[in-house]
């Protein structure tokens, strides 16, 4: 099946990957736009846990606060090189996840993090497992893994704290 420009531009929208990625899905699924996206998922998350083990010593620190002044986040990215932590998309990125601590209070970073007599859920709890609040259908840690299948470098978050006001 031919592959037309139109699906190649679909998948690049809905995906952020380069067009050669795309156009190379869209063949491999036979020019079927979900299962190309499903295919450069899949490939950013073996992406990912090839970087997995890379020291990841640069970064940027975030903060959002909330538009009534009374909550706050900051967040510590870190990525492998200045040049991502100074690009839009990774900025963006810590935004989010700042925008995302102060709207869903999560209490620790990730599931092991969690003490054993722990009676949250992680999925309440822990950031990384916690569903995006602008994509409920994604996690912190997927959007992560994006970032990293599209930057090509390792990313990890460092910490981050919450603050609110009379708290």
């Amino acid at each position: 099946m031919e592959v037309t420009a139109e699906a190649v531009k679909e998948v690049r929208t809905r995906t952020n990957a380069g067009m050669l990625d795309c156009k190379k899905a869209l063949d491999k699924c036979g020019g079927d736009i979900a299962g190309a996206i499903e295919s450069l998922r899949q490939k950013g998350f073996a992406m990912a846990e090839k970087r997995a083990e890379r020291v990841v010593s640069e970064g940027i620190v975030a903060a959002y606060v909330h538009h009534n002044n009374r909550v706050a986040a900051l967040v510590e990215l870190n990525c492998e090189t200045d040049f991502v932590a100074r690009t839009d998309d990774f900025r963006r990125l810590a935004y989010d996840i700042a925008m995302h601590v102060v709207g869903a209070s999560p209490s620790y970073l990730a599931p092991e993090d969690r003490p054993a007599d722990c009676q949250t859920p992680a999925e309440e709890s822990c950031l990384l497992a916690q569903p995006f609040i602008k994509d409920p259908s994604k996690t912190i840690a997927d959007l992560i893994t994006e970032a990293i299948a599209r930057t090509g470098e390792n990313i990890k978050i460092g910490r981050f704290a919450r603050v609110q006001l009379g708290c």
